[in-house]
């Protein structure tokens, strides 16, 4: 008896942007291009107009939507995807008009999410991120409501959810909320623990797809799934590096960023994200090749900078410098380094650098602490190392390990310096 395999044809898309001059449209919505493709999607037809603003009926004028109407009718359009967040209103009306389900820019990367998430913490993250971004759109949305599974926008375990009503949706939100506290909690004990214990914590962030997890691997021998694709890496991973002067130091993998990430996507993951606030050491990874490398650098220091990393050491790492002219000016910020993972060209430079930035993040040192001043020895047990305790008549003299800005307010009790 023959067998016959069932190939679920991906979904034809048209993409609609509108250009009011807020950001570069072309370069927005070949990423949305790109972000359709990952999610499973054959681009079809990209369709933008200039505005103002997007028309607050059917996102883009009534002219063009006609256009668009006729396209979706020649094509056999499956799906719509606007470059921009949709009101509930908007959404239904391109739907009745064209007769084609819509989704936007944030539906389509919390659907990505929502298939690359692996651990029990980013599934939880992705399904709270669906249910805030859905919740405030379910007045009138009986018919699309009603829909069940396959296609994009509609994956995730949050969907099974949202036929439910909102005050049960939100008792959803709050059990989810709850869920991360717990697990941050558990973060932060693993962070206090890590500084107590002298870890180096170097995260790797940067913009999506611009090599991280190759670094890693290349690195570390991590095991990360790396692909040429958008947000192939979502939960974070750690693994021990040692360096060439032997010290050991911890890398971790974070999430990809990408230009106008939806706020939900950040509040979600925002104890992810917080690991690159509480390392030692930042590498921003960007992709050397893209001729908008230097506008991903600005993206990602911006997000840096709301998390509260702006006194955090950094090195730019421009990666992929293999596929690079010879002669391409590349953008330098801070400390750069260009490597390429895939290669290993330029990564005895790169730990070079990281061994140069992380030895003068802390220091080998010997206190001695009057029995007066005991609020100060807790707190360097809390946040530092301790070696060695010796009590003599003098106080408590102490071999630690703490962070060089601490050393600045415990000068007076030096007693001699180590490495």
């Amino acid at each position: 008896m023959p067998f016959y395999e069932n190939k679920q044809s991906p979904e034809r898309a048209l993409l609609l942007g509108v250009d009011s001059g807020e950001y570069d449209c072309d370069t927005s919505l070949a990423e949305l291009e790109e972000l359709s493709c990952t999610a499973g999607a054959e681009v079809v037809g990209v369709v933008s107009q200039k505005l103002p603003s997007p028309n607050p009926a059917t996102y883009i004028g009534s002219g063009r939507m006609k256009e668009v109407c006729e396209f979706c009718k020649t094509n056999e359009i499956d799906l719509i995807v606007a470059d921009g967040e949709l009101s509930p209103a908007q959404q239904r009306n391109i739907e009745a008009l064209t007769d084609t389900r819509v989704i936007d820019r944030t539906t389509l990367i919390l659907d990505i999410f929502a298939q690359r998430a692996r651990s029990r913490e980013g599934k939880i993250q992705v399904e709270l991120a669906q249910l805030r971004y859905m919740l405030p759109r379910l007045t009138g949305r009986g018919r699309a409501m009603s829909r069940l599974g396959g296609g994009i926008g509609t994956r995730g375990p949050g969907e099974s959810k949202l036929e439910s009503d909102k005050r049960h949706i939100r008792r959803r939100i709050y059990a989810l909320e709850e869920d991360l506290r717990q697990m941050e909690k558990r973060r932060n004990a693993l962070r206090t623990r890590r500084k107590k214990d002298g870890v180096i914590a170097v995260a790797i962030v940067g913009y999506t797809n611009a090599g991280k997890s190759t670094l890693m691997n290349f690195l570390t021998e991590a095991g990360v799934l790396a692909e040429d694709k958008l947000f192939a890496t979502l939960d974070p991973t750690a693994r021990k590096l040692t360096l060439p002067n032997g010290q050991e130091i911890m890398l971790i993998d974070t999430v990809g960023l990408v230009r106008r990430l939806p706020h939900h996507l950040v509040e979600a993951f925002k104890s992810t994200l917080e690991e690159a606030k509480a390392a030692d050491l930042i590498l921003n990874v960007c992709d050397a090749s893209d001729p908008s490398c230097a506008e991903h650098i600005e993206v990602t220091e911006r997000l840096l900078s709301e998390l509260g990393c702006t006194q955090t050491p950094k090195i730019t790492v421009m990666n992929k410098c293999d596929r690079v002219p010879a002669l391409y000016e590349l953008p330098t910020v801070g400390k750069t380094v260009h490597i390429s993972a895939l290669t290993g060209e330029g990564i005895p430079n790169l730990l070079s650098e990281m061994e140069r930035t992380v030895c003068v993040r802390t220091v080998r040192v010997t206190l001695l602490i009057p029995f007066s001043d005991g609020q100060r020895l807790a707190r360097i047990r809390r946040e530092g190392v301790v070696l060695s305790e010796e009590f003599l008549p003098e106080g408590t003299r102490a071999e630690v390990i703490i962070d060089a800005t601490m050393l600045e307010e415990l000068r007076t009790y030096l007693v001699q310096s180590g490495m």
